[in-house]
């Protein structure tokens, strides 16, 4: 049985990837020994097999919200699972829209699909998907109590963060979200907070890097948190662990996690907090 722990497959916000740097938004919980993948950006396979799970024991996966960097890979994971073996049905929950992507991916990839059932005898993997799209309010996910709360994340508006929880632990995971003060409600007591963070002064150099810098600063400042925001949210939580992911910018010359780790320190000397990066793993405390 897989140990309770949260690892941080990819801790990048936004989705470019660049040579030595971390990949977009995945994680791997574990809870009671049953595993949930939160988000699939790129990377989310070769992470979970270097987090230990097999992929062939996939099944529950959870998807806050539709960017790329949060869902581009989760047609291959669950493909990639069933060709390792996958033999039993996988539960995805997303937001609305959820449906149409795995149905396009199946679309997609028709003649491999196929082809792997009639020459390799697998069971037909668009059967073994289920997918149920939610909204704001409890999610029925079978071991563990869930729900889910509707963030701001313009122009997107089916975002949500999401509450897991069983006895003696619960974690939230903030998603993409601007400063959103009833996010600490939600939080309020959680043993972790998984949450975004903005790093202000990198923000003219992120958008000089990647171009058409004044949308792209418009969409940073309306929809994503500073790291002193984060903090705030925190606080008000009664929390005991900020997680740091979704770093905005983190794969710059002069944004390493030094940088990070000191304007963390600086906005909350002693706090508890901690820079993301990925492989990180936190387990259940005893």
């Amino acid at each position: 049985m897989l140990s309770d722990r949260l690892v941080l497959l990819g801790t990048k916000g936004g989705p470019a990837i660049r040579a030595g740097g971390p990949n977009p938004t995945s994680h791997l919980l574990v809870m009671d020994g049953r595993p949930f993948v939160i988000d699939c950006g790129l990377g989310v396979t070769r992470g979970l097999v270097e987090a230990g799970l097999e992929l062939r024991d996939l099944r529950t996966v959870l998807i806050t919200h539709l960017h790329s960097d949060h869902v581009l890979e989760l047609g291959p994971l669950i493909h990639t699972a069933w060709t390792a073996g996958l033999s039993h049905e996988v539960e995805v929950w997303g937001p609305v829209g959820s449906a149409a992507y795995w149905d396009g991916f199946c679309a997609s990839m028709a003649f491999d699909m196929g082809l792997r059932v009639a020459d390799e005898g697998r069971p037909p993997l668009g059967e073994m998907v289920r997918v149920r799209e939610f909204s704001e309010g409890p999610l029925a996910l079978d071991g563990v109590k869930a729900s889910a709360l509707r963030v701001a994340h313009p122009p997107v508006t089916e975002c949500f963060a999401l509450r897991l929880e069983v006895p003696g632990w619960s974690i939230v995971f903030g998603a993409d979200t601007a400063y959103f003060p009833p996010l600490a409600a939600f939080a309020t007591g959680a043993d972790l907070l998984v949450h975004e963070a903005m790093l202000m002064a990198g923000v003219d150099a992120l958008c000089a890097r990647v171009g058409n810098a004044e949308r792209l600063k418009a969409h940073l400042l309306a929809s994503h948190t500073p790291l002193e925001d984060a903090i705030r949210i925190v606080q008000e939580a009664g929390v005991g662990q900020l997680v740091l992911n979704h770093l905005v910018p983190c794969d710059l010359p002069g944004y390493g996690r030094d940088v990070w780790e000191a304007a963390a320190g600086a906005a909350w000397p002693g706090g508890p907090v901690l820079v993301g990066y990925d492989g990180l793993t936190l387990e259940r405390a005893a």
